[in-house]
């Protein structure tokens, strides 16, 4: 990472890996089923597999990058997704965006969710951000499973190039035409959702485009839905929702912490250690496997197909 008002409805228990509690639904809302994290985490073995198997890895312009573009390519692919992989140049070499939609939808009315497939080049970046990645993947890959049939178009984005300044992002939003961006809608972020010593953050909507206030109480509602309580913040320009943001499209997102230190407050309220980093791997070597909350990573992917489901139904 470089870094509502009504709940939307009661999560279905489909393989529950955490209690749901129900809760009211918005209008027309559909249940969103309940993400399973054994399959969240055995997509980060995947990642983990990769850079083991090319140098460590998997940056911006080395061959692990691209390893996992096509993995995850793969994946939806099989599971009939269009796909499509955009290509854009970066510090000489060459860097890749997996753009994937789901069939159906309105096509003038898209949300989008995405979040970036590259680490730094000192790790694996398996939380950073493999996570986003994985839990994203495994939204995606439920929704056909389950037979979702959203009125609004759903498009996924895997970003190249975040740990280099954003550039994958932005070089897809200012690949866009007018009226193409136009259709955007929403578009959410996850970038870090499993930190070891997580907290549980929502991005805030303040200073962010209209329309960002209802899905930042959208998330939140998700996480009241598993008796998880939030706090707001803002990321700024540190992930690639800012290129959404700059583009006048609604943002929001979910975050478990990076470099930034845990207060005595917020480990009484969800546990972890206070004094320490939310995740003290960030950005080195030792961002592995291990290095990952299943709790947290459990609970932010149930609440990505909570606020999808919400907002595409």
């Amino acid at each position: 990472m470089r870094i509502l008002i009504a709940l939307a409805a009661a999560l279905m228990a489909t393989g529950a890996t955490t209690a749901q509690a129900a809760a009211p639904a918005e209008a027309g809302a559909l249940a969103a089923p309940d993400i399973n994290v054994a399959n969240v985490q055995a997509h980060l073995t995947q990642f983990q597999s990769i850079s083991d198997a090319n140098g460590g890895n998997r940056a911006h312009g080395r061959p692990g990058y691209l390893a996992s573009v096509n993995w995850v390519k793969s994946k939806l692919d099989a599971a009939g997704f269009v796909t499509r992989v955009q290509s854009f140049s970066y510090g000489g070499a060459t860097g890749y965006n997996l753009i994937a939609d789901y069939p159906g939808g309105d096509e003038n009315n898209v949300v989008m969710l995405g979040g970036h497939l590259d680490s730094v080049t000192a790790g694996p970046g398996i939380n950073d951000n493999g996570t986003g990645s994985a839990s994203i993947l495994e939204v995606a890959l439920q929704m056909r499973a389950t037979g979702f049939a959203p009125t609004k178009h759903v498009r996924f984005g895997w970003w190249g190039a975040e740990e280099r300044g954003l550039i994958g992002s932005t070089h897809y939003v200012n690949s866009l035409t007018t009226t193409d961006r136009s259709k955007i809608k929403a578009y959410l972020n996850f970038d870090m959702t499993g930190s070891p010593n997580p907290g549980y953050f929502v991005y805030s909507a303040s200073g962010q485009p209209s329309g960002s206030l209802a899905l930042q109480q959208r998330l939140q509602a998700g996480f009241t839905s598993l008796n998880v309580q939030t706090e707001l913040t803002s990321v700024g320009g540190r992930s690639d929702h800012a290129a959404f943001a700059r583009a006048a499209i609604p943002v929001g997102g979910t975050f478990t912490g990076a470099e930034g230190i845990k207060t005595a407050a917020q480990a009484q309220k969800w546990g972890g250690t206070a004094g320490q980093a939310y995740d003290r791997c960030y950005h080195r070597s030792c961002d592995t496997l291990s290095n990952v909350s299943a709790t947290a990573l459990d609970r932010n992917a149930d609440v990505i197909a909570h606020a999808l489901w919400a907002t595409a139904a």
